[in-house]
C-alpha cells in the first residue's frame, strides 16, 4: 500500500477595485504556478502548516479562513517509492509579512480568478478555486474565526490539595497541549483571548496571549462555579464576541461547553450543501463534549444578530 504524505496550503485572497484576486507561487524547479503549500512536519496539525508553509514561502502573514477542497495526488516518496500526497487547503487573507520570497519560490503573482484559473498548471487546483469562487458567491468567504477552546489536561482532581479547584494547574500533558493551541490559535489569526478565570483554562491559552501581547481576558461566568449559579454569564460573553466580530477565543470547560455551543447552532446559515454538515459538527461537539485541549474554529459572518455561521472546524491537540 503506498503511503501517505500529508501537507497543507492556502489561498490568498484580496479585493481590488472590487475584483477577487488570489495568490499564486511559481517555482523555478518545476516551472509551475500553483498554491502556496508543504509538507507537515511532525506532530504539526495541518492548519498550522498551511499557514506556516504560506509565510515560508511567500513572506505573507495570513488568517486561515474557510476549509477548501482537499487534492491527493500520486508522487514518490523519499525511498523512490509510490505514495499518495494529501493536501489540506484554506482560503486565507493577509494579515501582515514583508513578502520575501523563499528559496523554492521566484514569484507571486496576484491574479483575478480567471486568469489564475488559465494559469494553473494542475487541474486539480481549480477545484479549490472553484469553492473559493462559490464561497464568494455565497457571501461565504470574508469569515472571522470564533474559536471555543476546552481547557487542556489538568492535575486530577483526586490528587490536587489545593483548597479550590479553579486552582487545578495543568499536567505536564496539559502543558504540551497548550503549546499546541497556541500554534492552532495563531493560524487562525486570534486577536481576542477570553478565558474562564480558572487556572487550567488561563494556562491553556496563556502561552498563545503572551507570544502575541495579547491579554488574557478573565471570566469567571465561564468557570465551573461561576456557570453553576448562573448560565447567562457565559452566554452573554459569547453574544459579546459576536457583537465585536474580532478573530477570537474563548476558554472554557467541559460542562460549560454545550450551552455556548448551543446558542451558536441556532445562528448556523451555511450553503445548502454544507448546512447540514455545520450544524452536525456543532451538535457533535457539544453532545459528544469537546476533549481536553480541543480547538472547534467557527467561521463567522457578520457580527452581532447578523452574524452567522457557515462552517466549522474541530483540531484536536
Amino acid at each position: 500500500m503506498a503511503s501517505v504524505i500529508p501537507a497543507a496550503g492556502t489561498l490568498p485572497w484580496r479585493r481590488r477595485d472590487g475584483i477577487l484576486q488570489v495568490a499564486l507561487v511559481h517555482r523555478p524547479k518545476y516551472d509551475d504556478w500553483s498554491w502556496a503549500k508543504g509538507k507537515l512536519d511532525a506532530g504539526e496539525h495541518p492548519c498550522v502548516a498551511a499557514a506556516r508553509e504560506t509565510l515560508e514561502e511567500t513572506g505573507l502573514v495570513v488568517r486561515l479562513g474557510v476549509p477548501l477542497p482537499s487534492a491527493e495526488y500520486p508522487v514518490l516518496d523519499a525511498t523512490g517509492g509510490p505514495a499518495t500526497k494529501q493536501v489540506h487547503y484554506w482560503a486565507a487573507c493577509v494579515t501582515g509579512g514583508s513578502g520575501r520570497l523563499e528559496h523554492e519560490i521566484d514569484e507571486v503573482a496576484w491574479v483575478d480568478v480567471r486568469a489564475a484559473h488559465d494559469r494553473l498548471d494542475y487541474a486539480r487546483d481549480r477545484e479549490q478555486l472553484l469553492a473559493l469562487v462559490r464561497a464568494d458567491r455565497a457571501g461565504e468567504l470574508g469569515t472571522w474565526p470564533l474559536a471555543f477552546v476546552r481547557h487542556a489536561k489538568a492535575v486530577p482532581r483526586g490528587t490536587w490539595d489545593g483548597a479550590d479547584d479553579r486552582g487545578r494547574p495543568l499536567d505536564a500533558v496539559g502543558r504540551a497541549q497548550s503549546a499546541t493551541v497556541s500554534a492552532v490559535l495563531g493560524a487562525y489569526g486570534v486577536t481576542r483571548v477570553v478565558s474562564s478565570s480558572s487556572t487550567r483554562c488561563v494556562s491553556t491559552v496563556e502561552p498563545y496571549a503572551v507570544a502575541r501581547g495579547l491579554r488574557v481576558r478573565t471570566r469567571d461566568s465561564l468557570s465551573e462555579e461561576g456557570f453553576a449559579e448562573s448560565g447567562d454569564g457565559a452566554t452573554r460573553q459569547v453574544r459579546r464576541l459576536l457583537e465585536r466580530g474580532e478573530p477570537a477565543a474563548l476558554c472554557s470547560h467541559g460542562p460549560v461547553l454545550p450551552a455556548l455551543l448551543g446558542l451558536l447552532h441556532a445562528r448556523v446559515e451555511a450553503s445548502p450543501e454544507r448546512g447540514e454538515h455545520v450544524a452536525q459538527r456543532l451538535r457533535a461537539a457539544a453532545g459528544e463534549s469537546m476533549r481536553k485541549g480541543e480547538v472547534l474554529v467557527c467561521h463567522v459572518v457578520g457580527r452581532g444578530e447578523q452574524a452567522r455561521v457557515v462552517d466549522v472546524e474541530r483540531v484536536d491537540t
